[in-house]
């Protein structure tokens, strides 16, 4: 997958027309990963790359950080490195202007043609319980299903609560613990368990089903979709 360095405003050569065709080039490949229906990691890069120029448009970051900077010198008695810009930005300011007023319109449609994507998924796949859910269910399974393919993913999930800046969030992992053929003999209650007669970790899961009636990518696609939905139903 193409990408786009962090910094690719004040990197190398900075030129509006190389920029623009840099960016172009950029967001043809997303536009790709999009058609086929592959949102991650594609779709949290552009949205990284429109905050970092929104910020720097509206003057939360300054531009000075962004540049790449030289070695000058060590301050020994506090133990650190000293570096300069090197370059002036007040030079390039007209530039970096221009490149940023063309740059944060087009980033954004190309977002909005993601989460329209994404929403659309969302939409589409089931999600349900597959048996009685305990009350503890921060962790446990969640099978994935496609309707044309006789594959299971299955994956094993875990939420924790993270604190960062005084504030509380919710995060989720996902990893994988098999893929298995679905039939007539093997339903996703079987399946259950013989995930807890393997794994005795977790002798009564939480364990959840998400269905997708079309065959999108289960890693750039319903994972991060599974992941949200998780999120929303796991409890405190």
């Amino acid at each position: 997958m193409r990408t786009l360095p962090k910094n690719w405003i004040t990197e190398g050569l900075i030129d509006f027309e190389y920029k623009k065709y840099q960016l172009l080039a950029y967001l043809q490949e997303a536009e790709r990963e999009f058609k086929a229906i592959k949102l991650y990691p594609m779709l949290g890069d552009l949205i990284e790359h429109h905050r970092t120029l929104n910020e720097l448009n509206s003057g939360k970051t300054e531009l000075s950080k962004l540049f790449p900077k030289a070695l000058n010198g060590i301050d020994l008695n506090n133990s650190q490195l000293k570096y300069e810009p090197k370059v002036e930005d007040d030079v390039l300011m007209h530039e970096i202007s221009q490149i940023t007023s063309y740059a944060l319109p087009k980033l954004k449609y190309q977002i909005e043609e993601g989460k329209a994507i994404y929403d659309f998924v969302e939409e589409q796949v089931e999600f349900e319980p597959i048996g009685i859910q305990p009350i503890y269910n921060r962790e446990g399974y969640i099978l994935m299903t496609r309707e044309s393919e006789s594959d299971v993913h299955a994956f094993r999930y875990r939420s924790n609560l993270i604190q960062m800046a005084g504030e509380k969030f919710r995060s989720i992992a996902f990893w994988l613990v098999g893929v298995f053929q679905k039939s007539l003999f093997t339903t996703l209650e079987k399946l259950k368990m013989q995930l807890i007669k393997e794994i005795k970790e977790l002798p009564n899961p939480a364990t959840w089903r998400l269905h997708s009636p079309h065959s999108v990518p289960i890693e750039e696609t319903l994972i991060p979709v599974g992941k949200r939905l998780l999120l929303k139903s796991v409890s405190e």
